[in-house]
C-alpha cells in the first residue's frame, strides 16, 4: 500500500508542476483530465501526508521517552504517543478507504426513476411522497432536479416519475436508494383503521454520456403528439409531446414535460442513452453475482431495502438493520444520515474482501 502511496505523491507533484505551466489551459479537454485526476489524488495525497507526519511524531516522542528523565516531560511525550498511535490506526483505515477502486460511473449525475408497485392509489401517493423526499435532500445538498417523465393519477400520486439530479458526485450517493421501498400506514381511503402494506420501486441510473452510448436512428421510431394526462407538476397541455420507441429492446419513451418539442426530444434521447447504458450495467452485475452480492447499492431493484412504518414513526433499511424513529424529518428529505451509514457499510465490505482477496 505504501509503495503504491509514494508513486501517487510522485503523480500528484508532476500534476501540479504540469498545471502550472501556462499553456497547459490552452487545451480545454486536457486542462480539464488534469485537474480531475489532481483532484482525485488531493484527498489521498492530503491524508498520506498526515499518516507520515503522525508516524514521525511516534518516532519523536519514543527518543524523548528514552533521553527524558523529567516526569512531567515524560508524561507529556507519553501523552503525544498515545495520540499520534491512535491517528496512525484511524488514517491507515482512511488510506484503505481512498484506495479502494473507484466506480467509474460516482462522479456523474443520476437519473431516478419511481414506480408505484403493490398498493394502487396508495402506492402512488406513496410514489409522490419518496419523490418529494428525493427533491428536498437534492436541493438541501445545493444539487439540480429536473424531471424527465411522469404519469400522475387524479388525487396527487404518481404511477411513475423519472427525474435527473445534477450535482458532483451525486450517483455516488445516490446511488444506494435503489431497490423496493415499502411503506406501511392507513390509507386515507380506509375507513376502517386498517393498517395497510404498499410498495414502491426506484431505479437509480448514472447519466450516460453521447460518446458512451451511440444510437442508430434507424433503430428509433419518434412521434410528436399532445400532451396528455391530470394537468399538474408534469404536463404541459401544449402540442410538443415527444414518444420514442426504441426497437432492439422495446423501450418506450414519453417525454412531456417542456413546452417546447425540440426539449422534449433532447430529453428523451438523454433518458433513452441512459436506460440503454443502464442495461448494459445489469449485465455487468449479472456476470458478478457473487460480487454483486456482497455489495451495498449493487443495482438490484428486487431486493426489499427500506420499510417506512407511518404508525410507528420509524424507518428501516433492511440491508443494514437501520431503524431510525424520525420518519417525517426523513420524509422532508432528512435523509443523510441513512446514506452515511450505507456507505460505511460497503466501504467495510469492499475492504473486507480485499483482505480475504490478499
Amino acid at each position: 500500500m505504501f509503495d503504491k502511496l509514494e508513486d501517487l505523491v510522485i503523480r500528484y507533484q508532476e500534476l501540479m508542476s504540469t498545471l502550472s505551466e501556462p499553456d497547459v489551459a490552452s487545451d480545454q479537454d486536457r486542462f480539464r483530465r488534469l485537474m480531475k485526476e489532481q483532484s482525485d489524488l488531493a484527498p489521498i495525497v492530503e491524508a498520506y501526508q498526515k499518516y507520515k507526519k503522525e508516524k514521525q511524531n511516534i518516532e519523536d516522542s519514543l527518543a524523548l521517552l528514552d533521553e527524558e528523565s523529567d516526569e512531567e516531560m515524560r508524561e507529556l511525550a507519553k501523552e503525544e504517543l498515545n495520540d499520534s498511535k491512535a491517528n496512525v490506526e484511524a488514517l491507515e483505515q482512511e488510506l484503505k478507504i481512498l484506495l479502494l477502486p473507484k466506480d467509474p460511473n460516482d462522479e456523474k449525475n443520476v437519473i431516478m426513476e419511481i414506480r408505484a408497485g403493490t398498493g394502487g392509489d396508495e402506492a402512488a401517493l406513496f410514489a409522490a411522497e419518496i419523490y418529494r423526499m428525493y427533491v428536498h435532500y437534492a436541493e438541501g445538498r445545493g444539487w439540480k432536479v429536473e424531471m424527465l417523465e411522469c404519469e400522475e393519477i387524479g388525487i396527487g400520486g404518481m404511477k411513475s416519475v423519472t427525474f435527473m439530479i445534477s450535482g458532483q458526485g451525486a450517483y455516488s450517493i445516490m446511488k444506494y436508494e435503489s431497490g423496493t421501498h415499502r411503506v406501511q400506514r392507513v390509507p386515507k381511503t380506509e375507513s376502517g383503521g386498517r393498517i395497510h402494506t404498499s410498495a414502491i420501486t426506484v431505479a437509480v441510473m448514472p447519466e450516460a454520456e453521447e460518446v458512451e452510448i451511440e444510437i442508430d436512428e434507424n433503430d428509433i421510431r419518434i412521434d410528436v403528439m399532445r400532451a396528455s394526462g391530470n394537468g399538474g407538476q408534469c404536463v404541459n397541455t401544449t402540442d410538443s409531446a415527444v414518444r420514442l420507441t426504441h426497437y432492439p429492446t422495446g423501450i418506450v419513451i414519453y417525454s412531456q414535460t417542456e413546452k417546447s418539442q425540440i426539449q422534449n426530444k433532447a430529453k428523451a434521447f438523454a433518458l433513452l442513452r441512459t436506460k440503454l447504458y443502464d442495461l448494459e450495467l445489469q449485465k455487468a452485475h449479472d456476470a458478478e453475482a457473487a460480487e454483486r452480492k456482497s455489495q451495498i447499492g449493487s443495482g438490484d431493484r428486487s431486493e426489499k431495502i427500506r420499510t417506512y412504518n407511518f404508525p410507528q414513526g420509524r424507518v428501516t433499511d433492511h440491508r443494514i438493520n437501520l431503524t431510525l424513529y424520525k420518519l417525517n424529518d426523513i420524509m422532508n428529505g432528512d435523509i443523510q444520515e441513512i446514506l452515511d451509514a450505507l456507505i460505511a457499510a460497503d466501504q467495510a465490505a469492499k475492504l473486507s474482501n480485499l483482505e480475504q482477496a490478499s
